[in-house]
């Protein structure tokens, strides 16, 4: 007996087994080991074909089986047979289809048979009228037609047959279906692949059963989105107190500045023929004059507004040679006051040049701004402190 293998989990198989033990694949068609019964044996011989190696008869009868020759007549096999019979000497063959019978001269077996001789030359062996095998008074035979030799017979293709192997004894617990039985370790029977452990089978479809069938890329995608919604709300809990100034802050970087005037304006000191009115009249060659550092102006609102921005012009002029006549204001303290009486300081440092010099903000609800000389360039004895114009931009 010959080994085997499973052609879908490669487990050696016996011959005789029908299905694998472990997977349970059928076996039936893989080649068995050792050849079948009868295989090999010599085709069967149909009726009419010719022996192998021996030459056909010279003349042949319809469906005739070939007559042994004794030397001499045929002996006839009695009058009135229809077997088909055949007389054949040693040189020729007279071969007579339908009850051609073989005399031997005696009248009393059917008489009239021609004995022939042993020159070679053919006899006729038919019986006439007379004395033929047919029985007197019956109609003479026709001559027998030549038919040519006749060809070796076609053997028939062999069949195959099914290959039946030694069944080997096993000890081994009996198949629950068919009682057959199978070697210790198998999973399945080797004669009808039943499971042969069907708990084991219920017991995993059970645990089976518990596993997880559904779409785990789609509940990761809603637990990351749901992760990110808990990362914002924390987010703006715990920045929520800046997340109202980022908001205000993108609101001025994408709003157009709009100049406010105030509506009133008032000084600590001021040096005569420069007022304090001068700081917020809009022209460059007027200015409000403080004749010390620590002197300031203040200017109101009629209502509160979002400041952006404050633009302050130092110096007498905006012209170079006249900038430089007086003191000029080198750092300044803007205070700024909310309408809920919030002050909030902001210190700004000027160059000593003439020109616009903006200062951004970024302050709401503003009612007032206050601003306070805190040092000046070029203050001599006899000089004051020229500050020409001061300017506020707001938040449409």
């Amino acid at each position: 007996m010959s080994a085997r293998s499973c052609p879908q989990c490669g487990v050696v198989v016996g011959d005789t087994d029908d299905f694998c033990g472990n997977c349970g694949n059928y076996l039936g068609w893989l080649p068995a080991g050792g050849r079948g019964a009868g295989e090999g044996a010599s085709p069967p011989v149909r009726t009419g074909d010719a022996e192998p190696g021996r030459k056909p008869d010279g003349g042949a009868g319809g469906g005739g089986a070939p007559a042994r020759d004794d030397g001499g007549a045929g002996r006839d096999r009695g009058a009135g047979s229809g077997g088909s019979g055949a007389g054949q000497d040693d040189g020729g063959a007279g071969r007579g289809g339908g009850g051609v019978g073989r005399g031997d001269g005696g009248a009393g077996r059917g008489g009239g048979g021609a004995r022939p001789g042993r020159d070679g030359v053919a006899a006729d062996a038919r019986d006439d009228a007379g004395t033929g095998g047919r029985g007197s008074g019956g109609p003479t035979s026709p001559p027998a037609a030549y038919l040519g030799p006749v060809p070796p017979g076609r053997p028939d293709a062999k069949r195959p047959l099914p290959t039946t192997a030694a069944d080997v004894a096993v000890d081994g617990p009996p198949c629950p279906n068919c009682g057959t039985a199978n070697p210790p370790g198998r999973r399945f029977c080797r004669r009808c692949a039943t499971p042969l452990h069907p708990d084991d089978h219920a017991v995993a479809g059970s645990r089976r059963r518990w596993r997880w069938r559904g779409d785990l890329s789609r509940w990761l995608r809603r637990l990351t989105a749901l992760l990110v919604v808990v990362a914002l709300v924390v987010a703006a809990w715990l920045f929520h107190p800046y997340a109202g100034a980022l908001w205000e802050d993108l609101r001025d970087r994408l709003a157009t500045p709009q100049a406010v005037a105030p509506t009133g304006v008032k000084a600590t000191a001021e040096v005569p023929g420069h007022l304090a009115a001068a700081a917020a009249d809009g022209l460059s060659n007027r200015y409000w004059g403080a004749p010390a550092v620590g002197d300031s102006v203040e200017f109101t609102f009629a209502s509160p507004f979002r400041l952006l921005s404050v633009v302050v012009h130092a110096g007498a002029s905006a012209e170079a040679d006249k900038f430089a006549a007086q003191a000029r204001p080198s750092a300044l303290d803007l205070v700024v006051t909310t309408a809920d009486g919030v002050r909030r300081t902001l210190p700004v440092t000027l160059a000593d040049r003439p020109g616009p010099q903006p200062t951004a903000t970024g302050i709401s609800d503003v009612v007032r701004v206050a601003v306070v000389v805190r040092s000046a360039s070029g203050l001599t004895p006899g000089a004051h402190i020229a500050l020409g114009e001061v300017e506020f931009f707001r938040r449409p």
